[in-house]
């Protein structure tokens, strides 16, 4: 039996489980768009293709699955950069199909042309970077052969983005449907057999130490390895400092936790590994900037570190480990709980209930020490009033990094890719198409002007969303470096802001003001934060800086 080479992609997304693809059409893509029509895959019409990308990676990390976006040629293809080279930084399974001239006039000035021949835009050269593999598809005959090399990477421990070009000639050629018989479209399960010598050197170390410290990043999360982490944390009594991205890894407001570790945290975690620790058991944390306090050696000299991650690029790039293991984090956490059941370590006795007292007060006011209430306000009440059930994007990341904790049943998803402005709004939509609940993005007003005309995809498709906007009519962080290291001589950093009551009402949502703290208690109490699309503006002081430094 044949199929067009455009009804067996759709096929191909189907098999691979995709559920809804985020995207615009454009001329040079319409035969797929056709073989949509019937698909049980759901087209989501985006506002401008960079906000398809988004989507598709907000879909993709809520989901735990690939998320897919799809344009035409040309423009369509240039404006998903942004959105790719964010999923590629995040490491996020995200296929992108897109469309291309007929092969038969690739050279030859074809009206969007991308092929890279006579002068026109190369669009291999362009993604090269920020995707894991793209190919422009000319043929039929290896066709299999592409979709094979995608689905292994797409459904790789550590994946990554995909883009597939489709000349329009060849989307309406004919393939033998078999063709998908010998293509991958699930991750292959592999059997586990526990590794004792991994196992026993670590928990050795564990033992051996006084004052072990775990420093758990985006890794545990990936791996789903949350209750290993918190049965091994629990067992030995090991407090956990998590990276940005991990956020909730364990419930922050447990004793165990330290809170986030970061240049732009308040300090509690850093100063417990320096201060107390002797050992560091890193598991899937890359030591950045950020994670890193912009690479301090104090944070680990002196410290045996055992590092532990499924990507053998992050192992030993920043410090050197006494021990470094590549591998499953999960499946490892697995053996070292094992192995201390073979060696009847008796589990510690709960820490009493004032041991976590010193790392839950004061939160954040060594970095914001005035004009930011209102904002930990917020965070407060959304604890209080969704515990367990948030699902938060956050452009921000400096007042949630401080103020909230997130419980190990919440998710929290910082904008720590590439740190893209305009991420929060489309990532939260994306991701609203997986699970539609409780979900906010966090954004400021700059960030807010370059994506808020995808609120409209929002409403369009009656999908939940709050978006807390922070209104201080600046580039706040620019403005802050300014301030620090320029002798406050501000450029380019202010602007005038439209009447976001006025903007909600033409969107056809809800506008609240937040002004007080008894407005933010009214927010929580009297508006439906679940079911409707709110756009909830703070007001800040531009001239109220965080006191931590980035150094330019």
């Amino acid at each position: 039996m044949t199929s067009t080479v455009a009804e067996l992609i759709v096929r191909y997304m189907e098999r691979l489980g995709i559920r809804h693809i985020f995207g615009m059409p454009g001329a040079h893509i319409l035969p797929v768009y056709d073989a949509l029509y019937d698909s049980s895959i759901q087209t989501v019409l985006a506002k401008h293709e960079q906000g398809a990308s988004f989507m598709a990676g907000g879909y993709a990390r809520v989901s735990g699955g690939i998320g897919a976006c799809i344009t035409t040629a040309g423009p369509g293809a240039t404006n998903l950069v942004t959105g790719i080279a964010n999923a590629y930084a995040d490491r996020q399974p995200v296929l992108a199909i897109t469309g291309e001239t007929s092969t038969h006039i690739f050279g030859r000035g074809g009206l969007q042309e991308s092929s890279g021949e006579g002068g026109s835009i190369d669009q291999i050269a362009l993604f090269q970077g920020i995707t894991r593999y793209n190919r422009i598809v000319e043929r039929t005959d290896y066709l299999g052969n592409v979709l094979n090399r995608a689905s292994r990477i797409l459904l790789a421990d550590n994946p990554g983005p995909v883009l597939l070009s489709l000349p329009f000639n060849v989307q309406k050629e004919t393939v033998d449907e078999g063709v998908l018989e010998d293509v991958m479209t699930r991750a292959h399960v592999q059997t586990h057999e526990p590794s004792c010598a991994n196992a026993k050197d670590i928990v050795n170390m564990l033992l051996e130490a006084r004052h072990p410290v775990i420093v758990a990043g985006y890794g545990c999360i990936r791996a789903s390895a949350r209750d290993q982490l918190g049965r091994l944390s629990r067992w030995l009594n090991i407090p956990v400092a998590s990276s940005l991205k991990a956020k909730g890894v364990i419930d922050e407001s447990s004793r165990l936790s330290l809170g986030s570790l970061g240049v732009s945290s308040s300090g509690k975690a850093y100063r417990h590994i320096v201060e107390q620790a002797d050992l560091v058991l890193v598991l899937g944390a890359a030591f950045n900037e950020r994670t890193s306090y912009v690479w301090d050696r104090e944070l680990l000299n002196g410290r045996r570190v055992i590092q532990v991650d499924v990507n053998p690029e992050q192992l030993e790039k920043v410090f050197q480990a006494d021990l470094a293991i590549q591998g499953d984090i999960r499946k490892i956490l697995d053996d070292i709980l094992r192995h201390l059941e073979v060696r009847e370590v008796e589990q510690a006795a709960e820490l009493p209930e004032d041991a976590g007292e010193s790392r839950d007060s004061g939160r954040g006011y060594e970095v914001f020490q005035t004009g930011f209430a209102l904002v930990e306000k917020f965070f407060r009440e959304l604890e209080q009033h969704f515990p367990d059930s948030a699902v938060v994007f956050d452009d921000n990341i400096i007042f949630a990094q401080n103020f909230y904790r997130v419980s190990s049943q919440s998710r929290y998803y910082p904008n720590s890719g590439i740190s893209s402005l305009g991420h929060a709004i489309p990532a939260a939509i994306g991701a609203q198409f997986h699970d539609p609940g409780p979900c906010f993005a966090v954004i400021g007003d700059g960030g807010f002007q370059m994506c808020c005309m995808e609120i409209m995809t929002a409403v369009n498709y009656d999908r939940p969303l709050n978006i807390l906007l922070f209104n201080n009519a600046t580039m706040g962080l620019i403005r802050k470096n300014q301030h620090q290291q320029y002798e406050q001589r501000f450029i380019d950093c202010d602007f005038v802001n439209p009447d976001y009551r006025k903007l909600a009402d033409s969107f056809g949502i809800h506008h609240l003001l937040v002004d007080t703290e008894a407005a933010v208690e009214s927010l929580f109490r009297d508006t439906d934060l679940v079911n409707g699309i709110n756009l909830i503006e703070m007001p800040i002081d531009r001239n109220s800086f965080p006191n931590y430094s980035s150094r330019r």
